[in-house]
């Protein structure tokens, strides 16, 4: 009697050493669990943001960008305005061909036949005093003043401002374009949440924090997949422990629980398709654009679901209802249906709806489907993308443009992928220890 009282309080207090060991093991996943959960949602936030800032719309197709970039070439072209000798020499006969060609023209009005007594006295005068042969011998040296005064510092700076207020007059046009206002005011409010005050300084500071998040999530993850690892070594370490198996089951669904929800509210896969970089000579000056977003997109499958039941096509809508019944609901009715029938009495345990679920649904279950079609869309679209940004490629003397594909797996796939093994792994050990069921 005194050998099994004892027996039975170490039985009690073996399971109670497991579940506070499970419980700390639990609290730590659900930790792990969490900050990856809050990163990944604020890597998609920061990644969009990086998108409508880099978009092409606001920079290769931007108005604003071109008159930046082309009136500081314009500013650099004047100030830095030179001509060679000979190109000297050149306009200075080009210059002096205009001069006479006005005094030419000058002359042919002058000879023109009048009809007026007022004209035929200012033909004569001119005839009689202005003689055009000395005009047209002093061509030359009015060319080379012409020249000199367009050479002449402060009339090269009078110049400068002329251009600068047309690129001004420019800006000010814009603001009347409701777009663009709402554009430079979308574009300071990014800005302005991040502390920066240029496209440049912005940049840094995102690619910095998302290198941090990269590192962190993957960390994260593997660290959820270390307590999972454990878990399955407890079962291995535990197989012949009969007494501890229920609840070391019951802890294990609950495991399975969140990684079924980090899983489903992570971001699984990631569209990124960018112009790298465009070169190109305009004035004999390079212009560059670069890290030009052409599309980006971040989904979850959950949000995957939410966009599809928002659509107004009804097709789209039974497509996302179908994703949610098999791919989410019924994993949450199939873990839910273990514990039910490993912990009820017979009767319940043995219900046609528990056992269904419990052992039968996986079979209607499609988290195993969704798992492959993520990765074969994955691969699917790498390849497509790959192939037609290769097509934008170009590489020539005044023309340089390199696209890149960013798209990628992230570690939400990781996580639901490891939920399904998981889950095959808890089915088949319940099958083993139920004893609602022969064996």
């Amino acid at each position: 009697m005194h050998k099994t009282t004892t027996s039975s309080k170490k039985m009690r207090l073996s399971k109670l050493l497991l579940i506070f060991g499970l419980a700390i093991l639990l609290a730590a996943e659900g930790y792990f669990g969490y900050q990856l959960h809050q990163l990944s949602e604020q890597q998609e936030e920061i990644k969009e943001d990086y998108a409508n800032i880099n978009n092409i719309s606001s920079g290769l197709f931007s108005v604003e960008q071109w008159r930046d970039k082309v009136s500081a070439i314009a500013a650099r072209q004047i100030r830095d305005f030179t001509l060679s000798p000979k190109q000297k020499k050149d306009l200075q006969k080009e210059v002096e061909q205009v001069i006479i060609a006005l005094i030419d023209k000058a002359e042919a009005k002058i000879n023109k036949p009048k009809k007026t007594i007022d004209g035929k006295i200012r033909k004569f005068l001119v005839k009689t005093f202005v003689n055009t042969d000395d005009f047209r011998k002093q061509a030359p040296s009015f060319a080379k003043k012409i020249i000199a005064k367009v050479y002449n510092p402060t009339n090269k700076r009078q110049l400068s401002k002329m251009v600068m207020s047309k690129f001004d007059a420019l800006e000010r046009a814009e603001y009347l374009d409701s777009a663009v206002a709402a554009t430079k005011a979308a574009t300071e409010k990014i800005y302005k949440k991040h502390g920066a005050s240029s496209n440049e300084e912005l940049n840094n500071k995102l690619n910095s924090s998302l290198s941090q998040i990269r590192t962190s999530t993957y960390n994260y993850s593997f660290a959820m997949l270390a307590c999972i690892a454990i878990v399955l070594s407890l079962w291995w370490i535990l197989r012949k422990r009969v007494d501890l198996h229920a609840p070391l089951f019951i802890m294990s669904l609950m495991f399975a629980f969140i990684l079924l929800f980090i899983g489903l509210t992570a971001s699984m896969i990631e569209v990124d398709a960018r112009i790298k970089a465009l070169d190109f000579v305009l004035l004999g000056e390079h212009v560059v654009f670069e890290n030009q977003v052409l599309f980006f997109q971040s989904k979850s499958i959950l949000d995957v679901v939410s966009v599809l039941i928002g659509q107004p096509a009804i097709d789209a809508v039974l497509v996302g209802v179908l994703i949610l019944i098999f791919s989410i609901l019924f994993p949450i009715m199939k873990l839910s249906a273990t514990g039910i029938h490993l912990r009820s009495k017979k009767n319940i345990a043995r219900n046609r709806i528990i056992r269904y679920f419990a052992f039968q649904s996986g079979k209607w279950s499609m988290a195993d489907v969704i798992v492959i079609a993520i990765l074969m869309v994955y691969i699917g679209l790498n390849g497509l993308l790959d192939s037609q940004l290769k097509s934008l490629n170009i590489k020539s003397d005044d023309l340089n443009v390199m696209t890149t594909n960013n798209t990628a797996l992230q570690p939400g796939f990781i996580i639901f992928i490891s939920f399904v093994l998981y889950g095959l792994i808890l089915s088949t050990i319940l099958k083993f220890i139920s004893p609602h069921e022969s064996h």
